[in-house]
């Protein structure tokens, strides 16, 4: 069932007209700064209320035009019906206060409380998306067009989650007077002197410790830095801890898995080298491990969400050690989280040898500008693309035609 349809079947209020009338808007990035600067210096609740309620629904309006783009039989799975329920009914609720008075205090808490119940209505988006497309592809298989459409909806459905608690999260904990004791210096979740590498001793420390638990060893850290304005500078960028933790993590969880598996015979584990530098314009982390690596043509499908052929996870909600842990979707996630302020996420392997990951993420907070998916013809097109004949040539492996290929060069 599509989404129109959805909205208007459940319902005599004309969401459909809201989404259509938000989705005309193209939403508003920030950069890293402006939350910074919004969130130290001109902390006004008013004025957060006054750009969420507007900006919240743009960005939910424009992802939800695009989930009617997906297969039929996809959006007719029980996970697609529950998650489109819960994207109108928040849509809903943040659209009722586009009329309320900015100036009423009463109307302030409540909106954080619903910003609040927002964010916890949609805490399992992800597995929820994901086992709809199981429960898709285990019904009705999928063919490369899909695999391809799918792949670049849920790039940008899950970009927009990204987004959205983003802002939600800012404003909840700016404003709701319970900003986290343990972070005083936190601006919402954004550390505005973010040690970066002691995010990546406690990423490695968390993924040791589920290593050990499992193979009963595990391998070292090796880690190197490079700081462009000295070598005894410290490597701090304006950045959210727990993207960067949640990047690092599912990184060394696959490194040292490699890592053991490959030398579980040997005596020594080869460590996992960490290089991490910071530059005038970018922070580059580098992940390197002997874990054995993985042939060329397997590294894009690592960033696939149709290709994974992991065992759905029994609870959904046990995620805190494992995140997405049974939908192999940790890679691709951990891509956007990178690409979200403009930063980037990429593998090189050595088949017979090991990978290295490397985090790229903008050094300045002023280039750490949110990357944003807009409903727009542009996007349209990117669904319409049919399953055309390749321009290049492919080699073939059949040996009927290995053989006739053989003939012809005799005859000649």
């Amino acid at each position: 069932m599509k989404l129109t349809q959805f909205l208007l079947k459940n319902s005599s209020i004309p969401k459909q007209a809201l989404v259509d009338r938000f989705s005309k808007f193209s939403p508003s990035p920030l950069s890293m700064k402006q939350f910074i600067d919004f969130g130290s210096a001109n902390a006004c609740e008013k004025t957060s209320f006054v750009f969420l309620r507007q900006e919240l629904p743009v960005r939910l309006a424009n992802i939800m035009k695009e989930i009617d783009f997906l297969p039929d039989k996809l959006l007719g799975t029980p996970s697609l019906q529950l998650l489109q329920s819960w994207y109108a009914t928040s849509l809903m609720e943040l659209v009722g206060f586009l009329e309320k008075d900015a100036d009423d205090k009463t109307i302030l808490k409540k909106f954080t409380e619903t910003l609040v119940n927002v964010r916890n209505r949609h805490n399992n988006v992800v597995p929820t998306m994901a086992q709809g497309v199981v429960e898709y592809k285990e019904a009705f298989g999928s063919d490369p067009v899909t695999n391809q459409n799918v792949q670049y909806f849920l790039d940008r459905f899950y970009m927009s989650r990204i987004s959205t608690r983003m802002l939600m999260n800012q404003h909840s904990l700016i404003f709701d007077g319970s900003a986290n004791p343990a972070h005083p210096k936190h601006i919402g979740t954004i550390d505005p002197d973010c040690d970066v590498t002691e995010v990546v001793k406690d990423a490695f420390d968390s993924s040791k410790m589920l290593c050990e638990q499992y193979y009963l060893t595990s391998p070292e850290i090796d880690i190197t830095q490079v700081n462009a304005k000295g070598p005894d500078q410290p490597l701090r960028i304006v950045y959210v801890p727990s993207h960067l933790y949640h990047m690092l993590f599912e990184l060394f969880k696959n490194a040292m898995r490699a890592t053991v598996e490959t030398h579980e015979m040997a005596l020594h584990l080869p460590p996992v080298k960490v290089r991490v530098s910071l530059g005038s314009e970018d922070l580059t982390i580098k992940i390197s491990d002997r874990g054995g690596g993985v042939p060329l043509r397997k590294i894009e499908r690592l960033f696939s969400y149709m290709y994974s052929t992991a065992p759905s996870p029994v609870d959904i909600d046990n995620s805190r050690n494992a995140p997405l842990a049974g939908f192999g979707y940790g890679l691709p996630i951990s891509r956007l989280y990178a690409k979200y302020f403009q930063g980037d996420l990429q593998l090189y392997s050595m088949e017979g040898y090991g990978t290295s990951a490397v985090i790229y993420l903008k050094a300045l907070s002023s280039d750490s500008v949110e990357r944003l998916p807009v409903y727009n013809q542009s996007a349209i097109r990117h669904y319409q693309t049919s399953n055309e004949a390749d321009d290049w040539c492919m080699p073939s492996k059949d040996p009927k035609k290995l053989g006739k290929y053989e003939r012809r060069s005799q005859e000649v």
